[in-house]
């Protein structure tokens, strides 16, 4: 009997740990905002100490300036774009009896945009909802509202999920060669970069928040809902994407096709090439070897 072995399975995202999470970390957050708890006294005095700390205030202002959508939109289409071209070379070189070719490779590019856009779409009734006072240095806006911060959810959720779709991205486009012989300086050369793309949005992330609040356009709670907020956001698309852009063999533990169960032995010789049972037992040979 042909053995079948698991399939190769993705990058462990955010799922729905991460997401409930986040949401149970926002409501905490929310709640002190709201009803001025203590946890906000203590928000407004470290505000207020970072606000007047030795930070550069050029560098502040560049890494605050990342926030805006008109820095992280471009970035998140260049990693859409990239992980959909991606997907489809990978998708078009692909044989029909690999089980990784059945990928809806162009889900998780084209949802990357709605996931942005949801995020003025949850901040600004919040913020309207709120209508908590900024710090000193926005005191003389002309509006008040400034918990979640919109810069820190746009950064976040731009840059979390192009990291997300670049990681991605790889691990489809090698995942056919997973099987091939690799030498061992190529593989350590592989294996790092999702930890490196993570890290570095996670990093890009907090300069973001250690501007807006040295820039004084923000308290420090303001950017933590942010943050979370954002991971609800990206937990929820990619929770979307690995439910429908998964063929039916994506890794998540399903079983195999019918067709290779019904394959007990590969068939020595095959008497008539018309043979309907005969055609299984090869096709059942042949994804047998591609899985192995």
């Amino acid at each position: 009997m042909p053995k079948f072995s698991a399939l190769p399975r993705s990058p462990k995202p955010p799922g729905l740990a991460a997401g409930l999470l986040s949401a149970l970390l926002f409501a905490v957050l929310t709640w002190q905002v709201a009803w001025h708890g203590p946890l906000r006294t203590l928000d407004e005095r470290l505000g207020r100490t970072v606000a007047a700390g030795a930070i550069p205030a050029r560098a502040a202002e560049l890494f605050a300036d990342l926030g805006n959508t008109v820095v992280a939109l471009p970035v998140l289409l260049t990693a859409a774009a990239w992980a959909a071209w991606r997907g489809w070379r990978t998708g078009r070189r692909a044989d029909v009896n690999d089980p990784a070719a059945a990928v809806r490779w162009w889900l998780p590019p084209l949802a990357a945009a709605p996931a942005l856009a949801a995020v003025p779409a949850l901040v600004v009734p919040l913020k309207l909802w709120l209508a908590r006072p900024g710090p000193p240095q926005m005191r003389g806006g002309t509006h008040d509202g400034f918990y979640p911060s919109g810069h820190a959810a746009t950064a976040a959720v731009a840059y979390g999920a192009a990291a997300l779709l670049l990681t991605h991205s790889q691990w489809h486009s090698g995942r056919r060669r997973s099987s091939r012989p690799r030498s061992g300086r190529r593989a350590a050369a592989r294996v790092p970069a999702p930890l490196v793309l993570t890290t570095g949005a996670v990093l890009l992330n907090i300069a973001v928040g250690i501007g807006l609040v040295r820039q004084g356009y923000h308290w420090p709670l303001d950017v933590l809902g942010s943050w979370c907020l954002a991971g609800v956001v990206l937990s929820v698309w990619w929770a979307v994407c690995a439910r429908w852009a998964a063929g039916p063999v994506s890794g998540s533990g399903r079983r195999p096709p019918k067709a290779w169960l019904s394959c007990r032995s590969p068939a020595p010789s095959c008497p008539s090439p018309s043979t309907t049972d005969c055609a299984a037992r090869h096709a059942c040979r042949r994804g047998s070897s591609t899985t192995g």
